[in-house]
């Protein structure tokens, strides 16, 4: 449809994507077979209802611009558009932006924007609002992409519809990071002149998405209402978008199972619920819509701490972890052990020959009294205090698992707990923390989600998800910033193993488990999951099949 335009772009998308289709786990709709809800039933699905969805934890805003938090992209992705989307081979597809092109030096990238697009507040969109973000946010503030566009000398605005991106040397991920959360585009007329950070209408944010936002009531929902105006004839199809905050497990589980709750991402239940759910013929369990994320679990140690400063510690308690044990019993299946920081369906970068660490308890012992850390009368060797990501019962039970892992060892571990905006300020803000549990999303390339756990330009930003270990070191700082201007995929491959070897050598963070996240939704529903980026994008193509009106 974009003719040569898209084929250039196509072209140095698959050189960083090789392969990128055999990257993820088979996608996975339990109780259902795929393509099942065409036919009679498209036919008869309505336009209108209300879509309630499980949003769990509570995010802590509602704009992506600065805080990249999993309930924050989830409603986000609804009220911004990118300017492209990700379809399940992770390739882009127009959005915002309706064709595109790369120049053959990789220098100079330009957009062609979509006309005739209004901000919800009836502004008109232009290519004044890219230009403003880019300049604004996306290199200056944001988690992810201050590095990916820090190339970026210029851009230039020759028209309302033409946005072209002057780079000093190429950033091959570039095109791997514009959807709505990834590159989110803010209303310059509105944010322009202001404190970005504290700007009020991160909490009321307007875009240019098929939803509204219409009110957040803390603790209990936040509500978004079809966008009129969207710019895509038809869409949405749903009235409302209820995103509810139901902290206890099992009250989710039976809101879902009440049919109270019609969409719920992000492994919303136990793992044992969702056997049990997926065997009910009214909900399906689907393991896709995640693929552009790759996300994985980790360990962050502070090696500012006492004892785990000491990198023989450090690797003794990698030994002292059954990973495969982690996986199958505490995540079910739904995850597997990860090797590297950069998970193996990044096929193109990832290093499978690189320093192990296989569960081993006497290694673990030996490296622990080669530190000097001798255990005490009770057979103790020192405590530690361990945070978890507060975004569900699979975390806790994770910090529990490793609880028991380490004091085989000698190390006795207190579990401590606390909500999201807590535990960001205690890790990242404060670093008063000795070791925490978390996941990232690497997305399609390590520059994009990987490297920001790592690179020391992040310490003292106070920056969730990047660098929460505190890790110094100059080779692993040089080979991020040059992977980042490298043109040359072959050399970015060679960077990108090295850096691999030097971080797990060192492992201030601990991979864990690649994670397979699941949802869980109506079967009375269709276009529910529509491409590779889905739980981050819109919900425009979802409506109800025999749903009533304001259902």
């Amino acid at each position: 449809m974009m003719g040569r335009d898209s084929r250039v772009a196509g072209g140095i998308r698959r050189r960083l994507v090789v392969a990128v289709a055999a990257m993820m786990t088979a996608a996975v709709v339990v109780g259902v077979l795929p393509g099942s809800m065409g036919g009679a039933a498209a036919q008869e699905a309505r336009q209108g209802g209300t879509l309630s969805i499980i949003l769990q934890p509570e995010p802590v805003t509602l704009t992506p611009s600065t805080n990249m938090a999993q309930p924050t992209q989830v409603v986000a992705g609804n009220i911004f558009d990118g300017l492209v989307t990700y379809d399940f081979e992770l390739k882009p597809k127009p959005a915002l932006a309706e064709r595109w092109e790369v120049a053959p030096d990789g220098l100079t990238i330009t957009f062609h924007l979509r006309s005739g697009v209004k901000w919800h507040d009836g502004k008109p969109f232009s290519a004044a609002d890219v230009k403003w973000s880019l300049e604004s946010v996306w290199k200056t503030i944001h988690p992810r992409n201050k590095s990916l566009f820090e190339n970026v000398t210029q851009v230039d605005t020759p028209d309302d519809a033409t946005v072209i991106l002057r780079l000093s040397k190429p950033s091959l991920p570039i095109l791997s990071v514009l959807n709505g959360v990834g590159a989110p585009i803010l209303p310059k007329h509105l944010y322009e002149g202001t404190d970005v950070l504290n700007n009020p209408y991160n909490n009321k944010p307007v875009g240019t998405g098929p939803f509204v936002f219409k009110e957040w009531k803390r603790g209990e929902f936040v509500e978004l209402t079809r966008n009129p105006d969207y710019w895509e004839a038809g869409k949405p199809h749903l009235d409302r978008l209820l995103f509810r905050m139901i902290p206890d497990a099992a009250a989710r589980a039976a809101a879902i199972e009440k049919g109270e709750i019609q969409y719920a991402p992000y492994n919303p239940v136990p793992f044992r619920d969702a056997e049990r759910l997926a065997k009910l013929p009214r909900l399906k369990v689907d393991t896709r819509g995640y693929e552009w994320l790759s996300p994985l679990l980790y360990l962050d140690f502070n090696v500012e701490n006492q004892y785990l400063k000491d990198v023989r510690v450090r690797r003794a308690i990698a030994h002292a972890i059954d990973r495969a044990a982690l996986a199958k019993i505490v995540w079910f299946g739904y995850a597997k052990p990860a090797i590297s920081p950069v998970p193996s369906s990044l096929v193109t970068f990832h290093n499978a020959k690189l320093p192990q660490y296989p569960f081993d308890v006497k290694k673990a012992e030996a490296l622990l009294d080669e530190a000097g850390l001798k255990r005490d009368a009770n057979g103790v060797r020192f405590t530690l205090t361990h945070d978890f990501l507060p975004y569900g019962d699979d975390y806790r039970r994770t910090g529990e698992f490793l609880k028991q892992a380490l004091k085989r060892v000698g190390i006795e571990v207190t579990i401590r707990s606390q909500d999201s905006a807590a535990f960001i300020k205690r890790v990242y803000v404060d670093r008063d923390f000795d070791f925490a549990i978390s996941y990232n999303n690497a997305f399609p390339d390590p520059q994009i989600g990987v490297v920001r756990a790592f690179w020391s330009g992040w310490l003292g930003t106070g920056t969730p998800w990047t660098n929460g270990s505190g890790y110094r070191n100059a080779k692993a700082d040089a080979l991020i910033q040059e992977a980042g201007v490298e043109g040359d995929p072959a050399k970015r491959v060679a960077q990108f193993n090295e850096f691999q070897d030097i971080v797990l050598s060192d492992v201030p963070s601990l991979p864990l488990l690649e994670l397979n996240f699941f949802s869980v939704y109506s079967a009375d529903l269709e276009g529910i999951v529509e491409q590779g980026d889905q739980v981050y994008s819109s919900l425009k193509n979802a409506r109800f099949v025999n749903a009533p009106k304001g259902n």
